[in-house]
């Protein structure tokens, strides 16, 4: 039975970086076993709420819980997975030599490196040195690194970036497997087409959210025919310039 305890719980999350407020009271909570997507454009704060999630971003004030634990809490280190937007790999290694180096660290099952290369759709590069991989590649070695173990939450960083049509679709198809498994994921993205396909949206803007809902529901709202235009009508709802 899936625990009632929120994965995810932010209370009031202010951060502070170079001498100025990045994130101004965050506060969400993020159902197990769902797939939650930030949506909004470069620099409104998604990067650094994702850093607060997984406990490497100092806080102002507030509070994050992850699965009943202090975010960044030991005892997490095993039960998140996190994908940053630039790749965190081995160049000089190959695609399944990292896999195997990080699933050590882990402390995953031997069979783990073998199982995220095949769901990231990388098992015909799984010898192929990690240097002379593409960007979209790299991306996806990076996914296969926070899949690792099974987590039960992901948190991924912009994670179809660089990656065609068919490459993004096939990743959402995994995300929503993962969701149906128990998984929950929080997904990040500028990408306002990719929006519809989580089950929840926090809209961001300039460190704040602008509207928390699932994405039909936000449409209905706005009375928009698609996302992009609800979130331009919020924004100017809220007396804020589109520039």
């Amino acid at each position: 039975m899936m625990s009632s305890v929120p994965a995810v719980s932010v209370r009031d999350l202010r951060v502070e970086r170079g001498g100025r407020d990045v994130l101004y009271g965050i506060g969400f909570e993020a159902a197990r076993g769902s797939l939650l997507g930030l949506l909004g454009p470069s620099g409104c704060g998604k990067t650094t709420l994702m850093r607060a999630l997984v406990g490497v971003q100092i806080v102002k004030s507030g509070t994050v819980t992850v699965l009943g634990e202090p975010a960044g809490s030991p005892a997490l280190r095993r039960r998140v997975g996190y994908a940053t937007q630039a790749p965190a790999v081995y160049g000089d290694l190959s695609v399944g030599e990292n896999l195997r180096y990080f699933a050590a660290v882990l402390g995953a099952p031997r069979s783990d490196p073998a199982r995220v290369v095949d769901e990231v759709g990388l098992g015909r590069h799984r010898d192929q040195v990690a240097a002379t991989l593409s960007g979209g590649q790299l991306t996806r070695v990076n996914l296969a690194v926070a899949l690792l173990g099974g987590p039960e939450l992901l948190v991924l960083d912009e994670p179809t970036v660089g990656l065609d049509p068919v490459l993004r679709q096939e990743l959402w198809e995994l995300f929503r497997e993962l969701a149906g498994r128990g998984t929950t994921l929080i997904v990040s993205s500028h990408v306002m087409d990719e929006a519809g396909r989580t089950d929840r949206l926090l809209l961001m803007r300039e460190g704040r959210v602008l509207a928390d809902g699932a994405p039909e529901s936000l449409r209905s709202r706005t009375g928009a025919a698609d996302l992009e235009g609800a979130f331009l009508r919020l924004i100017t709802e809220r007396g804020g310039s589109t520039a």
